[in-house]
């Protein structure tokens, strides 16, 4: 019922505002609802599944790997860049990201396996840590299109030096939906 009411008050500021507002700001205030709050909505789901409180684990290694191997390896062996979309991104930080994400994921793997009753097979970790890795990165470029569009830097100030909070958690954001879906079923 709240997108409804949303939409409906939007229309209102539409025609409040003798067309200062348009349309178009009502489809970006919308999507922007669709794509931050529908997506997040499902790290709570998982956390709230049996064996949650491990699982949502992998959602954050996966990425938080991602853009750390990423970073040390594109600044290091960084020669062909990745997109137009974030320049500086290199198509070699792109894979030690991925294979940083895979090896921490196996790792926590290991951990989760040895120290609770929980078993996780290792390599469906692995295709599932490829995966969120991949994703995370689309996420990641997916935030740096809408900063482009918008023609700004950062999402805010907030944090100086890593932009606003969306900035930090945008592949965290992605790899919600799939994550339930690939992780839900595991156990």
């Amino acid at each position: 019922m709240a997108v409804p009411v949303i939409i409906t008050l939007l229309f209102g500021q539409v025609i409040g505002s003798g067309m200062k507002t348009t349309v178009t700001d009502i489809i970006i205030t919308v999507f922007g609802i669709c794509y931050i709050v529908g997506f997040m909505l499902f790290i709570p789901l998982i956390h709230s599944a049996e064996h949650g409180k491990f699982l949502i684990w992998y959602i954050f290694l996966a990425a938080w790997g991602t853009d750390t191997f990423a970073y040390f390896v594109g600044v290091k062996f960084g020669k062909h860049k990745f997109t137009k979309a974030s320049p500086k991104k290199s198509i070699e930080g792109s894979i030690g990201g991925t294979v940083g994400a895979v090896i921490i994921c196996l790792i926590y793997t290991l951990i989760i396996n040895g120290y609770t009753d929980v078993y996780i097979t290792y390599w469906y970790i692995a295709i599932v840590a490829f995966v969120f890795s991949i994703l995370g990165q689309l996420g990641d470029l997916a935030a740096s299109c809408i900063k482009r569009y918008a023609e700004i830097k950062d999402f805010s100030e907030l944090i100086p030096g890593h932009g606003g909070v969306l900035d930090r958690i945008d592949s965290i954001l992605f790899l919600g939906p799939f994550a339930y879906l690939l992780l839900i079923y595991i156990i």
